[in-house]
C-alpha cells in the first residue's frame, strides 16, 4: 500500500505548470503574441483560410446582448484589444498536450468552479477556498484513478450566463434578464439591467486579478503536498467525509515521509507547486474577439481570455456564430450536449470544431440526467467510435438535475447528481470507452444551495446560506464527497482495492 500510494503521489507531482522553469518559455511565447491581430488576416489553425477573429459577425448570434450604443461597444472592444493577454500560448499548448493524453485514457479532467463570477463577491478568500477544494478533489482522484488529474477552474472569465427568456417580469414590470455581470447587473432596476459594454472592461480586470491569485497559490508553496492538513476547511473538521479525508491525508503524509527516507527530495518544485488552468463558456463573442491574439511563432490564433473555452447547449448551432468563432482558435475546446443531440449532429459538430481530428482539441461535456444518459449516450459514443473521432468524454452531472422546490427555490439534489455520474461510468464500461472527467458547478464556501449529501442540506435549510445569483452550486463537502465516489469507481475499473 505504501509503495502504491507513493507512486500515486509521484504521479500527482509530475505536473509543473506555473513553475519558474515553465514560465520562462511561456513569457517568451507571450512576447511573440501580437497585442492586436489584424481583423482581415485569416487564421492558420486547421487550414481555416476563410476564418478571422471577426468572421463570427456574419453569422446569427444566439444569446447575445442587445447593446444600444454601437460606438460605446466599439470603444470598449478597442480598450480590451490594447490590454495584455490574460493567458499565454505556451500555457494553452501545455493544457492541450495533457488533454491529448487523457483522450487515450491516460488522464482525468477535473473542471469546477462558480456558476457565474460576480463583481461584488470577488475576494482572495473566495478564490483560495475554491482552489483548495479542487486540490483536495484532485488528490483523491489521483489516488483513485492512478492517473494524472488535469485541474481546470471555472474561473477568471466565467461571467456570462445564457437565459431561457430575454426579459424578467416582477410585479408587472418587465426588464431585461440578468445575463451575468459582464453584461448587466442583478439588481432589478432599468440602469442595472441595461446591457453595458463597459462591464467587459471590468470583467477583464477582475479576471487578471483572479489569475494572479491562482498563479501565486500554484507556485508560492500553498499547493505543497506536505501541507495537506493545512488545506482543510471547516467542513473537513465537522463532517464524516472530512474525517475520511483526514485519514487519507495521513496516509499521504506517511508516504511522503517514506519517500524522504529513501532519498526523494519532497521539497523540490515537483512536490511544492501544481498545475492549474482556467476555462469559461465562450458566450460573449465581442469580449472573446477582443482578447484573440496571433502567436507569431506558430501563426495560430489563440483566445487569450482563458486556457480552455466551451460552447454551451444553447449556442452550438452548426451555422451559428459561436461555432464559427471557436473553429479558428488554437485553444482546447469543449461543447455541451444534452439528449437533444443526435449522433449525426454530434459528428457534424466534431467535424466543425476539430476538422483535423487532433487529440486533446475537443472535449464532449455530457449533461442529460441519469435516465437519459443510459438511453442516449451509447449511440453517441458508438457514432464517435465508428467515425474514428478523437474526443474526451466528461460528465456534467449538475445541469440536467436542476429543479424548483414548492417554495420556488432553484436547487439540485446530490443523489440525482451521483446517479448521473454512475450512469456515465456504467455506459463507458459497456462501450469500452474512457470516462475522462467531470465538470461541476461548485464552491469552496459552505453554502446551502444543493440538497443532500454528507453535509445534510435539506429543502428546509436552503435559505440558510443560499448566495448564488444564478444556478445552485455544490458546497465544499458535497464536492469532496463526489470526488471520493468517483475515485472509488475509478479504482474498480483498474482493479485496485477501495479507499478505506
Amino acid at each position: 500500500m505504501m509503495l502504491k500510494l507513493a507512486s500515486a503521489l509521484l504521479l500527482l507531482a509530475s505536473s509543473e505548470a506555473f513553475t519558474p522553469q515553465s514560465l520562462v518559455g511561456r513569457r517568451q511565447s507571450a512576447l511573440s503574441v501580437a497585442t492586436e491581430p489584424p481583423a482581415s488576416t485569416a487564421a492558420t489553425t486547421g487550414g481555416n483560410t476563410d476564418w478571422s477573429p471577426r468572421s463570427w459577425r456574419e453569422r446569427e448570434v444566439q444569446q447575445g446582448p442587445n447593446y444600444e450604443d454601437e460606438e460605446e461597444l466599439e470603444q470598449a472592444i478597442d480598450t480590451i484589444k490594447k490590454f495584455s493577454p490574460l493567458v499565454f500560448a505556451g500555457e494553452v499548448r501545455s493544457l492541450h498536450e495533457q488533454l491529448a493524453r487523457a483522450c487515450s485514457g491516460q488522464g482525468f479532467l477535473l473542471m469546477g468552479g462558480d456558476c457565474a463570477e460576480a463583481f461584488n463577491e470577488f475576494n482572495v478568500d473566495h478564490v483560495r477556498d475554491s482552489f483548495r477544494v479542487l486540490l483536495q478533489m484532485a488528490l483523491v482522484l489521483t489516488f483513485g484513478s492512478a492517473m494524472p488529474v488535469i485541474k481546470v477552474g471555472r474561473m477568471a472569465g466565467q461571467f456570462a450566463k445564457p437565459r431561457s427568456e430575454p426579459d424578467e417580469v416582477r410585479d408587472g414590470v418587465a426588464l431585461p434578464s440578468y445575463r451575468g455581470d459582464i453584461i448587466n447587473r442583478e439588481e432589478f432596476t432599468p440602469e442595472a439591467r441595461r446591457h453595458n459594454p463597459n462591464n467587459m472592461v471590468e470583467a477583464y480586470h477582475q479576471s487578471a486579478q483572479t489569475l494572479n491569485i491562482l498563479r501565486a497559490f500554484s507556485t508560492g508553496g500553498y499547493a505543497d503536498m506536505s501541507r495537506l492538513h493545512a488545506w482543510n476547511l471547516d467542513f473537513v473538521e465537522t463532517t464524516d467525509e472530512g474525517s475520511r479525508y483526514r485519514k487519507f491525508a495521513t496516509k499521504v503524509d506517511e508516504s511522503l515521509r517514506f519517500m524522504k527516507a529513501i532519498g526523494v527530495d519532497t521539497s523540490s518544485p515537483t512536490f511544492t507547486k501544481t498545475e492549474f488552468y482556467t476555462a469559461h463558456e465562450c458566450l460573449l463573442l465581442p469580449y472573446e474577439e477582443a482578447l484573440t491574439r496571433k502567436d507569431s511563432t506558430t501563426g495560430r490564433y489563440y483566445d487569450c481570455s482563458g486556457h480552455m473555452l466551451w460552447v454551451g447547449e444553447r449556442t452550438r448551432q452548426l451555422d451559428g456564430a459561436h461555432l464559427e468563432f471557436v473553429r479558428g482558435i488554437g485553444n482546447p475546446l469543449g461543447v455541451k450536449i444534452s439528449d437533444k443531440c443526435t449522433p449525426e449532429e454530434l459528428i457534424r459538430i466534431i467535424d466543425t470544431m476539430n476538422p483535423q481530428n487532433i487529440p486533446g482539441r475537443l472535449t464532449i461535456v455530457v449533461r442529460m440526467g441519469a435516465e437519459k444518459v443510459r438511453k442516449n449516450l451509447p449511440a453517441l459514443i458508438r457514432a464517435v467510435q465508428r467515425e474514428g473521432k478523437s474526443v474526451l468524454w466528461i460528465s456534467d452531472p449538475v445541469h440536467g438535475n436542476t429543479y424548483k422546490t414548492d417554495s420556488g427555490i432553484k436547487t439540485r439534489n446530490f443523489d440525482a447528481i451521483r446517479d448521473e455520474l454512475r450512469a456515465f461510468f456504467d455506459v463507458h464500461d459497456e462501450m469500452g470507452s474512457h470516462p475522462g472527467g467531470v465538470h461541476l458547478e461548485m464552491t469552496g464556501e459552505d453554502v446551502t444551495e444543493c440538497t443532500g449529501g454528507i453535509s445534510g442540506v435539506s429543502e428546509d435549510t436552503l435559505n440558510d446560506r443560499y448566495h448564488t445569483f444564478c444556478d445552485p452550486r455544490l458546497n465544499g463537502a458535497q464536492a469532496l464527497e463526489l470526488a471520493f465516489l468517483i475515485a472509488e469507481r475509478m479504482r474498480l475499473r483498474t482493479g485496485l482495492p477501495p479507499i478505506e
